[in-house]
């Protein structure tokens, strides 16, 4: 069986990798200080996602059983404590700037007593947005960051301003294999979301992933 496969074509991936490792190690020896995240977001359906499963033996074939329902989405957001594995997480139907923010105030509540909060994110461009970076304490990034030519440079005046403990810090692109995160995402999908019998129960698939996740 063939494996999907992609190298990461940023040309600061070992820097990044390095930075990345430097911060790790801080919170591993002052854990009262500093909290490492591993953040990301991932999207699940309301219809079921094919997969192995058991059967009876025979011409017996697992069945991802659909509804007659149009198709329906919904996100998530976590950050995954290294240290302790502990995680944060938030969903919705949608992740934008107000969520994202929301989520930052969560995780800020869950390490009260951090001076500073290292967060792990890619690039996806709303993690840089400026009414989303208002809401953080002063960045400074290492690495140049990549948004759409036609946002604003400054926050708008509708920006929060929050000052939160969190410094982003830049992954490489096209690096999933870099956050362990994934591997959450992936026992959810295995666990609840392949060949689930609730596509026409929204509500309970979407509680049954929030306590799969925050038992």
């Amino acid at each position: 069986r063939g494996r999907s496969y992609i190298h990461s074509p940023d040309p600061y991936y070992q820097q990044k990798m390095d930075r990345i490792a430097l911060y790790l190690l801080k919170a591993w020896y002052e854990p009262d200080k500093y909290v490492f995240l591993y953040q990301d977001e991932f999207t699940y359906h309301l219809q079921p996602t094919l997969d192995r499963d058991y059967e009876q033996m025979g011409e017996f074939q697992p069945l991802a059983r659909r509804s007659y329902s149009s198709d329906n989405a919904f996100r998530g957001v976590g950050a995954l404590n290294a240290i302790t594995g502990q995680v944060t997480y938030q969903q919705s139907r949608k992740i934008g700037i107000k969520q994202l923010t929301q989520f930052y105030d969560a995780t800020v509540s869950d390490y009260p007593r951090a001076i500073t909060i290292y967060m792990v994110e890619d690039n996806w461009p709303v993690h840089y947005h400026p009414d989303v970076l208002a809401y953080l304490q002063p960045q400074d990034f290492e690495f140049p960051i990549y948004v759409p030519k036609n946002w604003p440079t400054k926050p708008s005046s509708k920006a929060k301003r929050g000052n939160l403990p969190i410094k982003i810090v830049q992954m490489p692109t096209y690096a999933s294999w870099a956050n362990p995160i994934e591997k959450l995402w992936k026992w959810v999908r295995q666990t609840v979301i392949h060949l689930h019998r609730l596509s026409d129960d929204w509500s309970t698939l979407k509680q049954r992933i929030l306590d799969f996740i925050l038992p």
